[in-house]
């Protein structure tokens, strides 16, 4: 996030990570093992930067946030020496805990 350029990072623990998330809405299907919070909108789990980036010009309305449940090889943060990744989606998710399929990625072995 940092090498955007676009963004300042700030970490915190949280002592209940599980009523934080809850609070922000991300739905328990969706949780993983980092949340933020950027311009509104929540990021759950290692969803790739352009991504985030994508979500903050689109704006959609009725979107909470974006999420990559568990922590897929290859996704940021998960990267193999080998340039190896597992297939995975980033999600959209609304109030209500809908979600849908903001991004994809393929398999690379």
């Amino acid at each position: 996030m940092k090498a955007t350029g676009r963004f300042h990072v700030a970490m915190a623990e949280a002592a209940d990570i599980a009523s934080y998330k809850t609070r922000l809405g991300v739905p328990p299907a969706l949780a993983s093992c980092h949340t933020a919070t950027v311009e509104g909108y929540v990021i759950e789990g290692h969803v790739p930067a352009m991504d985030i980036l994508r979500l903050l010009t689109e704006r959609p309305k009725n979107i909470v946030g974006i999420a990559v449940p568990g922590m897929p090889r290859g996704s940021p943060g998960m990267e193999m020496q080998n340039g190896a990744r597992d297939a995975f989606n980033v999600l959209a998710f609304d109030a209500n805990g809908a979600n849908s399929v903001f991004a994809q990625y393929a398999s690379r072995n």
